[in-house]
């Protein structure tokens, strides 16, 4: 029987067999406890829209996920906002190589990836030349239109997309919006089986039945716009977590010490503030349940299909949110955990069951990981690797033990659906590497930030000018040929330093 591996990507990570090698025949290689891997898995990756971690509790069926698979703890996304989160993902590089740094033209958005030709080197194209059947539903990239014209296609498919059920900067109100249906586009209203992502549950569903019945290899992306402001439910959602408020970590509206000057002599949150976040974080955790949904409604598709047992899920998030932490209004941008830190959480046959994975991991690491899965050929150089020995718990010799993030600031454009909110911070432009037990950020305009998270878990206190001058330099120096690595290899000697602490 053909083995689905479906990987759901939200603020955790994806998995693979161990031992698994593409291309080798049935009965061959087997993973932990001599399971049999498949020679061609199928994936599903459901990316979800400024989700962040604290959020999980309302999932039900994520929760379950995790329970049934793993969860890596040190998964980071490559820039807390949007287009370029989502442009590391599809091609395996970090921003200074795929050069999407913000939303919109002329420094990001969809036309910039369009125009610089990066749609030609995704994990799409790689795996339909690999013979697999591919779909995308939901967000692509910000600035996309799919009543425009492009390279004469209108609405315009990328190369790799067998199915394409695309929307547009629209689609954030969950209402109202238009979505391809392959070479034609359809607009859909208000009632309740027109919020989006209830659609792509049904479409989702649907794509799962036809590959399995014609017995085809294939690469599944669900990626809804939810729970991206204006926080919009679906209507049976509503109300659905009376009186909860955001979590009162020991960061919600505090300061750090030494703060950075984007973010130095913030007031503290008023009454009336804080009541609006409260409000707020109950709107997301209405908005994840059809997320959540949609996650059991596929398990119990595969079920149905037969295919239950040959599926690996993979949940992740293209960025998280901040709600109050640092005095803060919600927002993301930052380098804060709260931030840049999201779910990933794999389940699927050979992957052991409610386990924790410290490794450090990137979203630059997914292209890589689902290339692997299907025995493609890589269709460029990467700046990540795939993480396919880990999803079994094999640790490899030259893992990783540093993360980029990189941010191009302050974002200012008017049309930008991830413009900041008076309040919410705007930072100016920082490279930043976080490993297991630190955060290290630097600004181009000056300022440097160092929290141990081995002591200092929510980043409050900033002990960077007590490192001493030979540590900054060091910091400098590794962070330096992190931001200018440009193929895995390159990457891997600057992000990996063994026992690199500072402390």
């Amino acid at each position: 029987m053909r083995r689905i591996v479906v990987l759901l990507v939200a603020l955790t990570g994806s998995a693979m067999l161990a031992g698994w090698v593409p291309g080798r025949a049935a009965g061959g290689p087997t993973g932990p406890r001599g399971t049999p891997v498949a020679e061609h898995p199928n994936i599903v990756f459901i990316l979800a829209d400024d989700l962040s971690t604290n959020l999980l509790p309302y999932m039900p069926h994520v929760l379950a996920l995790q329970r049934r698979g793993m969860t890596f703890s040190n998964y980071t996304v490559t820039d807390s906002l949007c287009c370029p989160s989502r442009a590391s993902i599809f091609t395996g590089n970090y921003p200074h190589d795929t050069r999407i740094v913000t939303n919109a033209l002329p420094r990001g958005g969809f036309d910039l990836f369009h125009q610089l030709g990066e749609e030609r080197r995704t994990f799409a194209t790689a795996l339909q030349a690999a013979g697999y059947r591919t779909a995308l539903m939901g967000k692509y990239l910000n600035s996309y239109d799919p009543d425009a014209t492009v390279d004469g296609q209108s609405p315009y498919i990328p190369p790799g997309w067998s199915q394409w059920d695309v929307s547009g900067d629209h689609a954030y109100r969950g209402v109202d919006y238009p979505l391809t249906d392959n070479q034609s586009v359809r607009w859909f209203g208000r009632g309740g089986r027109n919020y989006l992502t209830s659609v792509l549950d049904r479409r989702a569903q649907d794509f799962v039945d036809s590959a399995a019945h014609d017995a085809t290899p294939f690469l599944l992306e669900v990626a809804p716009y939810s729970p991206h402001s204006p926080y919009a439910a679906a209507p049976q959602d509503r109300g659905s977590f009376p009186g909860l408020q955001v979590p009162r970590t020991p960061a919600f509206n505090r300061l750090p010490t030494h703060p950075p000057a984007w973010l130095s002599g913030r007031p503290p949150l008023s009454p009336d503030q804080i009541a609006t976040i409260d409000a707020d974080f109950r709107k997301r955790a209405d908005a994840v349940q059809s997320i959540d949904r949609m996650v059991g409604d596929l398990v119990r598709t595969l079920r149905s299909d037969g295919q239950a047992d040959n599926t690996i899920f993979v949940f992740s998030s293209d960025n998280g949110y901040h709600m109050g932490e640092y005095r803060l209004l919600p927002g993301k941008l930052a380098a804060f955990d709260t931030d840049v830190r999201v779910p990933l959480v794999v389940a699927g046959p050979g992957i052991p069951a409610g386990v924790t994975n410290p490794a450090v991991a990137s979203g630059v690491d997914l292209a890589p990981t689902f290339d692997a899965i299907g025995g493609a050929a890589i269709p460029r150089p990467t700046d990540g690797r795939s993480m396919l020995p880990l999803f079994y718990g094999q640790q490899p010799a030259r893992w990783p033990t540093l993360a980029l993030i990189e941010h191009r600031g302050p974002v200012v454009q008017a049309n930008d659906p991830d413009l900041p909110q008076r309040g919410s911070g705007n930072p100016l432009t920082y490279a930043a590497m976080r490993s297991a037990t630190f955060l290290y950020v630097e600004y181009t305009h000056g300022g440097v930030e160092y929290y141990d998270l081995r002591t200092d878990p929510f980043e409050l206190h900033n002990i960077a000018y007590s490192l001493g001058a030979r540590r900054l330099a060091r910091l400098h120096r590794e962070l330096a040929a992190l931001a200018n690595c440009h193929d895995a290899a390159e990457c891997q000697r600057a992000d990996y330093v063994r026992g690199l602490t500072y402390r």
